[in-house]
């Protein structure tokens, strides 16, 4: 008898086990198609505002809407998404701001949908994260090319973490993301073909621009003004309230400045002979002068600025300049060799370069206009020094600058002798304040100045 008691329990509890589970699978397939049922609803309202404008932009090209319709289903368009979270400040009150950016291109890489929208930065009292940011940014491409009925797309975007987190190489922790994970796997089951690829930062600048279009409507205001009403926003830098057409966003972070405040940051810059980058805390993006010529710096600034991009493009052991006073053109010696070789025979080894800008021959190893019918040892016997290199030389001999063995720059010490920094000092009366690695010795050996 107790034998047929415990195997009836074990049935018993076998039975209710076997309850549990169907009812947990059942709970399970409702979330799924309630959270489906939602988003058909939220692409049903997004569509309602304008029903037809999106699905005809991108379906009705060259006039032919159901050749555009067939395409849709054949066709794998590439969605680039992108989400920010930004720190902004906004009449002196410094908050957190969201976008997000959506760029739908055919195969041609055309653009035949955009789409941003402001996000939510502070929920419950806490700031949304970057990667949560993202999260929505892909949900939301997700959401609109299924509501625009696309069949095969990939996804683009430069966020390492989040691409770790869609192949399931990566498990997280956190329960928000882990919900924003699982609404991205869902989503991706509706379409036919679905690939997700990470990025650089260049490859999704469009979907990069249009997020940070949704910010800056959010940062920026109406103000009276004497013609009328403008937009305003508040520089990060001198917290003045500046009207938008008056400030300057840098090409690569799409970060904003008053004129006033970057016009002084990058004269600063210029002033120190470096580069100018985003004022940006941790930003590393240059600052492309190029284009705002006339926005905010004289030309002979912009020229100075394109003179020290590309100085610092070039290794300082690598850099010559043209020995003629009116022309100076800074010249990488591999290149104007190579430019030289062209038209001279045997200039490696007699030492003649010719300008890559104005075209005359100079010597490279004198640092001389070309001596012609001299050697250099012959020139160098039978001439005086110029009078650029007797000053050089004299304020050399007081400043006690030495000349460095390995590029034959002179070279000034700037820090303790423990340190091995130095000033670089060129010719032609140029004196270039930036700190180069010194070789050693600079400071306890007196290095022979090699002289035409």
């Amino acid at each position: 008898m107790e034998t047929l008691t415990d195997q009836n329990d074990v049935h018993v509890i076998l039975s209710d086990q076997s309850s549990e589970l169907s009812a947990a699978k059942t709970l399970d397939a409702d979330h799924d198609m309630a959270f489906k049922l939602q988003m058909q609803e939220a692409m049903a309202a997004s569509l309602a505002l304008n029903p037809s404008s999106e699905y005809e932009r991108l379906f009705s090209r060259d006039g032919a809407s159901s050749s555009g319709k067939a395409a849709a289903e054949t066709e794998c368009f590439s969605v680039y998404c992108k989400g920010l979270i930004s720190e902004e400040v906004v009449k002196n009150v410094k908050m957190a701001v969201g976008g997000i950016g959506v760029a739908i291109c055919d195969r041609r890489d055309n653009v035949v949908f955009e789409s941003k929208k402001n996000l939510e930065a502070v929920v419950d009292g806490e700031r949304l994260s970057n990667e949560a940011a993202e999260f929505e940014a892909l949900n939301e491409g997700l959401n609109k090319a299924l509501a625009l009925k696309l069949k095969n797309v990939e996804f683009y975007f430069d966020d390492s973490k989040l691409y770790q987190y869609v192949i399931n190489r990566v498990v997280t922790g956190n329960s928000k993301i882990a919900t924003l994970v699982n609404q991205a796997a869902l989503l991706q089951k509706e379409f036919e073909s679905c690939r997700l690829s990470l990025v650089s930062r260049g490859d999704i600048k469009y979907a990069f621009k249009l997020a940070r279009e949704a910010i800056v409507s959010q940062i920026s205001w109406q103000a009276e003004a004497s013609d009328g009403k403008c937009l305003k926003e508040t520089c990060v830098i001198c917290y003045e309230d500046t009207d938008v057409a008056r400030m300057f966003s840098i090409d690569g972070c799409l970060h904003r400045y008053c004129i006033s405040c970057m016009k002084q940051h990058v004269e600063a810059r210029l002033l120190n002979g470096m580069v100018a980058h985003c004022p940006h805390d941790g930003c590393e993006s240059e600052v492309n002068i190029d284009s705002y010529e006339n926005f905010f710096l004289a030309p002979k600034l912009v020229e100075v600025m394109n003179q020290r991009i590309k100085e610092s493009s070039i290794p300082v052991t690598d850099r010559v300049y043209c020995q003629y006073p009116k022309c100076s053109a800074l010249m990488s010696k591999k290149e104007v060799l190579e430019y030289t070789k062209t038209t001279y025979v045997g200039a490696e080894e007699s030492g003649a370069r010719k300008c890559m800008k104005c075209h005359y021959y100079f010597c490279i190893k004198c640092l001389v206009p070309w001596h012609f019918g001299l050697t250099c040892d012959e020139y160098q016997t039978s001439h005086n020094l110029p009078k650029e290199h007797q000053m050089l030389k004299s304020l050399a001999a007081k400043k006690l600058w030495r000349q460095c063995v390995e590029c034959n720059h002179m070279v000034e010490l700037a820090q303790d002798v423990d340190i091995n920094f130095a000033t670089l000092v060129e010719l032609n009366g140029r004196t270039i304040r930036n700190l180069v690695p010194a070789h050693s010795g600079t400071r306890s050996t007196y290095f022979p100045h090699k002289w035409p």
